[in-house]
């Protein structure tokens, strides 16, 4: 097992990893400033904000962290989902 593996609770069914609940109890904070956001990932995580995101992407697929907190969850998948459907656009408009 990995140490993301291990950071994420991948691997070890369905339990979530202190990292991955501090994840999360992070996603509840209100962020009005990216700049501050990415700052404070550093800070509390030790890893890049790009590092971030990918285990938070990993996280809000995993049914734990959706049983852990489903509304959470949800919320982080909508803005996920919305941000590909402008990026996909974006793209389109520019190939054109």
């Amino acid at each position: 097992m990995t140490d993301d593996e291990t950071a994420t609770g991948a691997g070890r069914g369905s339990a979530l990893g202190a990292r991955d609940l501090a994840m999360l109890a992070f996603e509840r904070s209100s962020w009005k400033h990216g700049g501050q956001k990415e700052e404070a990932i550093r800070e509390e995580f030790g890893i890049s904000a790009a590092r971030y995101y990918q285990l938070l992407g990993a996280l809000i697929d995993s049914p734990a962290a959706l049983q852990e907190d489903p509304m959470l969850v949800k919320r982080l998948q909508r803005l996920r989902d919305a941000r590909t459907v402008r990026r996909a656009d974006l793209l389109r408009r520019h190939s054109s």
